[in-house]
């Protein structure tokens, strides 16, 4: 309480009231510190896409054109870390700022001085991870899931530099995680039972103690790598008697779950947006509840399926294969419930419904690629191909990135007090959408075709595939410049967003202008 009391005399003695960069420095303020992660993985999004031109750029055509083969594995880690760490988790993380203690009818987040030190580290730990790329030797050069030796042996000096960011911003993350869990469980509105709270709520909590079990798990990994490096242990070294698979375990033990703390909170917003421009209430609220607990809950139990190639027993590898397809099971479930919650619904298609439309088809063409790449004997045939970039690429940018620009679109009359350009935000959904599958569907294609990854050269016939890749990849970047360019105009000004700007759809009025059309395939309706 004592921070809602703390306004009220700031209110009262303007001369105590921060402002200029001091507000933004000292803030306590659950939508303030919302922002400022926003903007943060905004930034973020635009440094890793920068990253991921350069990519594209160099594999335009066959050989080498613009970098170095090792500036080039630079670029594809650093892309990867500042997406996942930057980009996507600080925006959900700031999404939870912003809407959990609205949600839940709290004054602020629990712990809000906590809530400000966890924001204000990420920005030191990325200008750590990012300097090192301009010191002697070149950044991490290792891939993002740095795999042992070539984190341990083959590295060189920037490592030490990147387990130092990595530690920060899992500490970041424990600290956020720990805030929403403290929120959710202590400062609901009387009467808001955990089966009454909104579903964005539901997997923000669930997404919480992921990141709390596996943070650690990450930190225990690039430790580990640490003292193999500089101090001579040999966890991951076969010759001092430890075990370069072992490092694969432990790593995809954090970075499965980790992959499902990108794409929870996603199903939270979508399941907010669905709804509203459907103007029914959600299909299957309870199911969508235990489904997202489910996915949580076997996430931690598939981690192997990213190791088929390591040589397991083949129980270990039907183990992992049999949960790794059940999994597809509760993602399904909430496919399902909301294409049932649009079904017969009075539907309008504004610009934060298209997203989730978006996001519905296209992070279920992952998925379907997803449960292709559970079966083992395949996963042998497409392992380190591009068809694995294409599948991780269609749930983490159409559904990650996706649905954080459908919370944006949906939300930012909420947060600004101002209803952004319409026809530009649609213009920036035809771009991104075209050009997104023009990125990566061809990536399906050149990995069957058995193209490898993470590579900076490539064979001739894989050139025309590659050229238009690599087109969509540069559309796609230059599309986003139309949403921070919309971002900026809606925040400055504009015209007022009224109170719903949804027109009815964010209480629980739901309209269904005229009666549901009558089938000759149904029973007949009684006639009273």
């Amino acid at each position: 309480m004592s921070t809602v009391v703390d306004d009220h005399n700031h209110e009262a003695h303007h001369d105590h009231k921060p402002s200029g960069i001091t507000r933004w420095l000292f803030t306590t303020n659950h939508k303030d510190i919302g922002s400022m992660y926003l903007w943060f993985s905004l930034i973020m999004f635009f440094v890793g896409g920068a990253m991921a031109m350069v990519i594209r750029a160099e594999l335009f055509q066959p050989g080498l054109q613009l970098v170095e083969p090792q500036f080039f594995n630079q670029m594809t880690t650093v892309h990867g870390l500042v997406m996942i760490f930057g980009a996507v988790m600080p925006a959900f993380t700031g999404l939870a700022n912003w809407m959990v203690p609205m949600m839940i009818g709290a004054p602020d987040m629990a712990l809000p001085r906590m809530n400000n030190w966890s924001f204000w580290i990420l920005p030191f730990a990325f200008v750590i991870l990012l300097s090192s790329l301009f010191m002697e030797g070149g950044g991490p050069d290792f891939g993002w899931t740095f795999y042992a030796p070539l984190s341990t042996t083959y590295s060189n000096d920037s490592t030490a530099l990147f387990v130092f960011a990595v530690h920060i911003m899992g500490i970041s993350s424990i600290m956020g995680a720990i805030n929403v869990i403290v929120t959710i469980i202590n400062m609901r509105a009387p009467g808001m039972t955990y089966m009454k709270m909104p579903l964005f709520v539901w997997t923000w909590l669930i997404t919480a103690f992921l990141l709390i079990a596996v943070m650690p798990v990450l930190a225990g990994a690039v430790t580990m790598v640490l003292t193999d490096k500089y101090f001579g242990t040999s966890f991951f070294n076969a010759a001092g008697g430890g075990d370069p698979v072992m490092f694969q375990h432990i790593f995809w033990f954090f970075g499965h779950p980790e992959v499902y703390i990108m794409i929870l909170p996603s199903f939270g917003i979508i399941s907010a947006i669905i709804p509203t421009f459907s103007r029914k209430k959600l299909f299957g609220y309870s199911s969508m509840v235990y489904a997202t607990a489910s996915i949580a809950i076997l996430s931690f139990l598939v981690w192997a399926h990213h190791m088929f190639t390591t040589g397991m027993p083949v129980f270990a590898e039907l183990f992992f294969m049999y949960c790794t397809m059940l999994i597809a099971v509760p993602t399904g479930v909430k496919v399902f419930n909301w294409v049932a919650t649009m079904w017969r619904g009075a539907i309008s298609f504004e610009v934060p419904m298209l997203f989730a439309l978006a996001f519905v088809i296209l992070f279920t063409i992952g998925g379907f690629s997803g449960v292709m790449l559970a079966m083992t004997p395949v996963d042998f045939q497409y392992h380190d191909t591009y068809f694995v970039v294409a599948h991780f690429h269609y749930v983490l940018v159409t559904g990650a990135i996706f649905s954080v620009m459908a919370a944006s679109y949906y939300w930012l009359p909420k947060w600004t007090g101002h209803m952004y350009d319409t026809t530009l935000a649609r213009l920036h959904f035809w771009c991104s959408l075209i050009s997104v599958n023009v990125l990566f569907f061809p990536m399906h294609f050149a990995g069957l075709a058995g193209m490898p990854r993470r590579i900076p050269d490539y064979a001739v016939q894989f050139a025309d595939i590659n050229q238009i890749t690599s087109i969509g990849g540069f559309a796609f970047g230059l599309s986003q410049l139309l949403f921070l360019w919309l971002v900026i105009k809606c925040a400055r000004g504009g015209e007022k967003a009224t109170a719903k700007p949804w027109d009815g759809a964010e209480g629980l009025e739901w309209t269904v202008p005229s009666p549901a059309p009558y089938h000759t395939f149904e029973t007949p309706p009684k006639v009273e």
